[in-house]
């Protein structure tokens, strides 16, 4: 029989704070890991983007390796690998995911860094070249910046399935979200029940991510400052010429 009160208690109560401390523990992840996947990203993908071949080569193995396996199989190699390649080495449950995690998400986002680069005007460069700016000063000053605008939306997506992806993380005991329902509930025949609570932390932190996303996207918006409504006068509304009063500011603005 489902439990109700079980479910209620574990929301609203839990005195000891066990799901919202797994819910800590699966956003720190997922921010570390995408902050590191994303410095990953960059770098792999100006290194697909460069001249010489043996970059290209590098950054085209690293991401055929790691978008062509599980990620669920790469945390299981880590995990029972790393020991018997080095003896004697064996990461924490944290660490192993948080590597995993990382170099999983680096493959990702340099696809998405490498096609916003590619969708900035090239003239942007051609031109920051013949003011004489290096192509690292261009690129940090005037591609990055516009490309961030093309990024946003997917690294978005990428985070929101980050969250969610943590889950993975049970495979090596790590007490997460749904490691916690599996563990915390078995003894009492109450996995169904837990899990729903965990399906709800794992709702709140998407949809909080969700208006993240939309308040960075709105700060990226290079229109924002140009949607507001001109005050027209009297002349403008009736014969349709003479000035406003923003226009009669910009006027005097600009005779200074």
């Amino acid at each position: 029989m489902f439990k109700w009160n079980l479910v209620g208690f574990y929301l609203f109560q839990d005195p000891h704070l066990y799901f919202l401390n797994a819910a800590w523990l699966a956003l720190w992840i997922s921010v570390v890991a995408q902050a590191i996947g994303v410095v990953l990203g960059l770098l792999l993908a100006l290194m697909q983007m460069s001249r010489f071949r043996a970059l290209k080569w590098i950054a085209q193995a690293y991401i055929w390796f790691f978008r062509g396996s599980p990620l669920l199989v790469q945390v299981l190699l880590l995990w029972n690998g790393l020991p018997k390649l080095v003896p004697g080495l064996l990461l924490p449950d944290y660490a192993c995911v948080l590597v995993a995690f990382s170099l999983n998400e680096g493959a990702y986002m340099s696809e998405i860094t490498r096609a916003a680069i590619g969708a900035v005007d090239p003239g942007q460069m051609e031109a920051a070249k013949a003011l004489g700016m290096r192509y690292w000063v261009a690129m940090r000053r005037i591609i990055l910046p516009q490309a961030a605008r093309v990024i946003i939306p997917p690294l978005g997506n990428e985070f929101n399935n980050m969250l969610k992806t943590t889950s993975i993380a049970t495979v090596v005991g790590m007490m997460e979200l749904t490691n916690f329902a599996r563990t915390f509930g078995a003894p009492t025949f109450s996995i169904f029940e837990l899990l729903i609570v965990a399906t709800v932390y794992y709702l709140l932190l998407t949809t909080l991510w969700g208006f993240v996303q939309q308040w960075i996207e709105r700060k990226l918006d290079p229109d924002r400052n140009q949607k507001f409504k001109v005050n027209k006068s009297f002349s403008q509304r009736t014969f349709g010429f003479g000035f406003g009063s923003n226009d009669q500011s910009l006027v005097k603005g600009g005779s200074r």
